[in-house]
């Protein structure tokens, strides 16, 4: 009977190399090879900071603690993913756009998809509590035609800094929430209320953490923006108080200086806030390419015409 290979004798010199030889080496699928560096780095930080079997349970307790705190109206985390920069820099990676396009942040972990539409001028403050914000905007593309029929979904927290997510038994259903669509000349508009920056929730096992860490846990004022159209590359994004002090500090690293707005006083009406604010959407990779073969298309037949 031959005998078997001897398999290597697993050691805190090549613990990650043992669990790598383990996974297939095929190239046709990614995940062993991201398996095998997510492992390879965990098992540095491991022997960096060598940690007793207590601290290690301490680990795992947190993570089952992320997981208990995950529901269908808080996601524990998404907040995690946020607070450490893993969200911002996937869509750092992802959504790499021309500069005079309207940059992408991050979801957050309060969205909701199930908002109900409404009609542009609706006001989505539905307790009425606040300073009044009259969001004027309008959704174009790269060339400044607008963007027709664009969904939009707006959210953001109230006046104290809750989300409607936050307080159910506070606040209104879909309060500060609302589904609205680009007219032909691409704007829409609404009337809302002033947000307030707020802390990130500590009163959950991410929070704790990065509080006793020493991290800063402010949001800056901000409106969180979703914006769909066909052909388009979707927008995910904020637009945050020019002058609310915590913009350098911003949790979870979505300020940037094309989103930062003047919120403009108004007493015209009675005193109240506006915002004005142009979105620019970038087409889709597959509605650009189709877009610039059209165009090659359109030279050569007007060469061949000049030709003739």
């Amino acid at each position: 009977m031959t005998p078997g290979p001897i398999a290597l004798t697993f050691s805190e010199a090549n613990s990650s190399e043992i669990f790598a030889q383990r996974l297939p080496q095929s190239t046709d699928d990614t995940l062993p090879q991201v398996l095998a560096a997510v492992v390879t780095h965990l098992h540095a930080v491991i022997r960096e900071f060598r940690p007793t079997q207590s601290d290690w349970r301490k680990v795992i307790e947190f993570l089952t603690d992320v997981g208990h705190a995950s529901d269908e109206r808080r996601q524990e985390w998404v907040l995690l993913s946020d607070l450490l920069g893993a969200s911002a820099l996937v869509e750092e990676i992802n959504s790499r756009r021309p500069k005079t396009a309207t940059p992408n942040t991050v979801r957050g972990p309060f969205f909701r998809a199930d908002v109900p539409e409404l009609a542009s001028g609706s006001d989505i403050s539905l307790d009425g509590i606040g300073e009044t914000l009259e969001v004027s905007a309008r959704v174009v593309d790269l060339d400044g035609g607008p963007v027709a029929g664009a969904e939009i979904i707006t959210w953001q927290a109230n006046a104290q800094g809750f989300y409607e997510n936050q307080q159910p038994d506070l606040q209104p259903e879909f309060n500060l929430r609302g589904l609205f669509r680009s007219d032909a000349d691409g704007r829409f508009r609404y009337r809302t209320i002033r947000p307030s920056g707020y802390g990130v929730p500590d009163d959950g096992p991410v929070g704790r953490l990065l509080g006793r860490a020493g991290y800063p846990l402010r949001r800056p004022a901000h409106l969180h923006f979703l914006i769909k159209a066909p052909g388009f590359e979707t927008i995910t994004t904020h637009l945050y108080d020019g002058s609310d002090p915590h913009l350098a500090e911003d949790a979870i690293f979505g300020v940037k200086p094309e989103l930062v707005c003047a919120f403009e006083r108004q007493e015209k009406g009675g005193p109240c806030w506006r915002l004005d604010f142009t979105f620019v959407m970038v087409l889709a990779r597959r509605g650009a390419e189709a877009r610039r073969g059209a165009e090659a298309r359109k030279g050569s037949e007007a060469r061949k015409g000049s030709e003739a």
